[in-house]
């Protein structure tokens, strides 16, 4: 009986075992690199919310008062930061249907990868791209007079509640576009976001509406956090009394992590069951 002796060669790696972080980062490369190809839906996209901020800023702001006073600009732009974070969705849902539908999800699946890697390294992509929106929306808001008052701890908390809602909502995304991928998954995704998002206090105050819409309005996850970074950058919160005015930060806080608690579950449960 002979006895085989294997060798590896100088800087082969050994240790072969998926490792989901750093195929996550991989995929994320991947996702940028194919947004630097095709950079329109980015462009659009952000053209799309500065022309929505453009709009309620400068031709609906001079008939909407803000309760409690204060400058409807300053009032809008954190409500529009919050918005942009909820328009991430769609992108998301439908970047990860269409490389389920075009087989490339069963490309990564049929490799040696962790099953989070690919849902990971959307979410770091996808992450990293809102933060570039917010970047570009708040120096729009600047330009156009926008001004936080409060000092740089509160001001890098605001921006850490916003994107801590782009990453809850990324799962929820992400659960949607493994799990609907017709041609309808689009429109249904934006079915969904457009009320979420307008029955809000984005645009206008929850004391402005009739009180059981006020109501449902202040319970919305993207009201919590526009409420919030309003009073972070010390901007009109257009809340002068209820539960939410004295607990913004904490609902938008705990918002974000009910839906990740709910959805990166089911994103998970979702990738699993998809079609070898």
């Amino acid at each position: 009986m002979t006895t085989t002796t294997i060798t590896h060669a100088p800087g082969e790696t050994r240790d072969r075992r998926p490792n989901a972080v750093r195929e996550g980062w991989l995929i994320a490369g991947r996702d940028v690199l194919h947004w630097v190809r095709e950079p329109w839906g980015l462009i659009f996209g952000l053209a799309f919310n500065v022309m929505l901020l453009l709009m309620f800023g400068f031709l609906f702001g001079g008939a909407i008062d803000v309760p409690g006073g204060g400058d409807y600009i300053a009032f809008l732009l954190p409500g529009m930061f919050a918005l942009t974070m909820l328009f991430g969705l769609e992108s998301t849902m439908t970047a990860m249907a269409e490389d389920a539908k075009r087989g490339i999800t069963d490309r990564f699946r049929s490799l040696p990868l962790s099953s989070a890697s690919v849902a990971l390294g959307r979410a770091i992509a996808d992450l990293a791209s809102s933060a570039l929106s917010l970047g570009v929306l708040m120096l729009g808001g600047l330009l156009i007079g926008w001004r936080p008052t409060t000092g740089p701890a509160e001001i890098v908390l605001a921006v850490v509640l916003l994107l801590w809602l782009r990453f809850a909502l990324l799962w929820l995304g992400i659960y949607l576009g493994l799990s609907f991928r017709g041609a309808g998954a689009t429109t249904a995704v934006q079915v969904l976001v457009w009320p979420i998002g307008f029955l809000s206090t984005v645009f206008v105050s929850a004391e402005t509406m009739p009180g059981w819409l006020g109501t449902v309005a202040e319970w919305n996850p993207v009201s919590a956090t526009a409420t919030a970074t309003r009073e972070l950058f010390g901007n009109p919160t257009g809340a002068t009394s209820g539960w939410l005015a004295e607990n913004a930060v904490l609902a938008a806080s705990v918002w974000p992590l009910v839906i990740t608690l709910v959805f990166l579950p089911l994103a998970a449960a979702a990738y699993r069951g998809l079609r070898r």
